[in-house]
């Protein structure tokens, strides 16, 4: 068992009986959806689940995964997805499959967000090796593209295989790279700032437990409560 696979496991056997739970995407959140399905079908474990993407909706329709709908939920006790990069005081950076809107909206309306990641993931800074997506209306683009590099971003806008990359949410990426001086906590408050901007990568404050997979065991990290 890889530490990817691993992690995931170790995360859905902590999912009690009841819960509400946010299922993330990407290639971690697969490996913990598979988990909490065979604890579904194979222990009784009552579970609903909501679905940050298409993607691990229907990923969690085809293993028989309860689901609701967004418009159906007002609180999760749950999320569980991956990450990009996890700084030491667990800030997050997320973006790279573009469902930046429904994954903020579940870290922020759940009960407790576990994050899963092998150590690869772990940086001294957020923005270390990718830069930080920010999500913005499709007319508004040029503007805040200028918003940013007024700010001393180098800003791109991000492509897919037909042309300009489509979010879910009906948004155009900026890829922006900021320098390293910059404090992340003032980062994530510029970026929530700027008109035009649906969301943004940056996840702070938003974790309460990092799941890290490393030499075949689990290692958790928690946010100090000076972080928080």
């Amino acid at each position: 068992m890889n530490d990817k696979t691993l992690v995931a496991h170790h995360a859905a056997q902590q999912v009690e009986d009841g819960m509400a739970v946010g299922l993330g995407t990407g290639s971690t959140a697969d490996c913990f959806i598979e988990a909490l399905a065979k604890r579904h079908h194979d222990e009784g474990l009552n579970v609903t689940t909501v679905a940050s993407s298409p993607i691990s909706t229907l990923k969690a329709r085809e293993l028989g995964l309860p689901l609701l709908a967004f418009e159906q939920i007002s609180r999760l006790d749950l999320y569980v997805d991956g990450a990009d990069e996890v700084a030491p005081d667990t800030t997050l950076l997320k973006g790279r499959g573009q469902d930046l809107v429904k994954e903020k909206l579940l870290a922020s309306s759940s009960e407790r967000f576990w994050v899963l990641i092998d150590r690869t993931k772990l940086v001294d800074r957020i923005g270390a090796r990718f830069p930080i997506p920010v999500e913005v209306h499709p007319y508004a683009w040029q503007m805040v593209q200028a918003l940013l590099e007024a700010e001393g971003a180098k800003v791109e806008l991000r492509l897919g295989t037909a042309g300009v990359a489509i979010t879910s949410a009906g948004g155009m990426v900026l890829d922006a790279v900021f320098g390293s001086s910059l404090d992340v906590s003032t980062l994530n408050s510029m970026l929530n700032s700027l008109p035009g901007v649906l969301e943004h990568g940056i996840f702070h404050r938003l974790a309460t437990s990092v799941f890290t997979g490393a030499d075949g065991r689990v290692d958790i990290l928690q946010p100090s409560p000076l972080d928080n």
